[in-house]
């Protein structure tokens, strides 16, 4: 077993390791992505996130779009998108991602959307005709669909992944006994769950988990673990990093080595592929996973 040195955020408060670095966003491709975001008066997960890999992504002329507006029904202790009570969605919201999309010519789109506990359908039907006008607009390109917890509403998880995407990820965030504090409206085996029937509906799988919160390595093993028996294909590691003073701080910064660790622990273990680095997130490289 990898034993590697854990390096504090106490002792690095005030300067993160030289591996969490990162470009600020400019050049050509990072307006012209600015400039359709602000056109078409759309969300996405890159701001609201306060994603690291911004730069490099919409450097790069991608983006992962977030609909069903931008206020969240829940209150994860992780997450810098705001929460509260959340206006009416915009029924055109599906109309004008999709000509985004295909403006900014993408190979590979990725969507994603805050919770909406409120909705009796969790935001399905938005899902299904975002998916569906895309793929009308866009026939060559492939999406991944980053959908929330549906609170064990199968028929919603059914209508929000048959719109014809390639890709659907259900984000676990953390390890099974950091739900209480990290997920506190969440429950580990519900997510499970809803990765297992997924699957069983004939999609290519995805989570995310996020490192330095407190897990132990055997926590991190036993997750990997439930997701490969579940059935997830694909597993992204990164680090978390702290939002605001007002959300979970960081427990530790994990070495890079541990990352690589992980990556090959989670081959090991049956998963098809495992993205694991400091700065991964969840649509971070999300063009590689659509075929393995």
């Amino acid at each position: 077993m990898i034993e590697l040195p854990v390096i504090s955020e106490e002792a690095t408060r005030r300067k993160k390791p030289d591996w969490l670095r990162v470009k600020l966003p400019v050049g050509k491709e990072y307006a012209k992505v600015r400039k359709l975001v602000d056109q078409h008066k759309l969300h996405t997960i890159c701001e609201s996130g306060n994603c690291p890999n911004m730069g490099e992504c919409w450097g790069a002329g991608t983006a992962t779009f977030m609909i069903l507006g931008n206020v969240c029904t829940r209150s994860c202790s992780f997450c810098a998108v705001a929460t509260g009570r959340p206006p009416e969605y915009d029924e055109d919201e599906p109309r004008r991602v999709a000509e985004a999309i295909q403006l900014m010519g993408v190979k590979h789109a990725v969507l994603t959307s805050v919770n909406r506990d409120e909705l009796k359908d969790k935001g399905a039907e938005i899902w299904y005709q975002t998916v569906v006008k895309t793929k009308e607009l866009s026939p060559e390109t492939t999406i991944e669909t980053l959908i929330p917890d549906v609170k064990s509403n199968w028929d919603a998880l059914y209508r929000m992944i048959s719109g014809g995407q390639e890709v659907v990820s259900h984000n676990m965030e953390t390890v099974g006994s950091l739900y209480r504090r990290v997920r506190p409206q969440a429950k580990y085996d519900r997510s499970l769950e809803q990765i297992k029937l997924t699957k069983e509906y004939g999609k290519r799988t995805k989570t995310g988990i996020m490192l330095g919160l407190g897990e132990t390595k055997e926590e991190v093993y036993k997750a990997m673990d439930d997701l490969a028996s579940n059935g997830c294909d694909i597993l992204t590691l990164g680090q978390y990093l702290q939002p605001t003073k007002m959300h979970i701080e960081v427990a530790e910064f994990i070495h890079p080595d541990l990352f690589d660790h992980y990556r090959e622990e989670g081959l090991k273990r049956g998963l098809k592929y495992v993205e694991s680095g400091p700065l991964v997130r969840s649509s971070y490289h999300a063009e590689r996973h659509v075929n393995v």
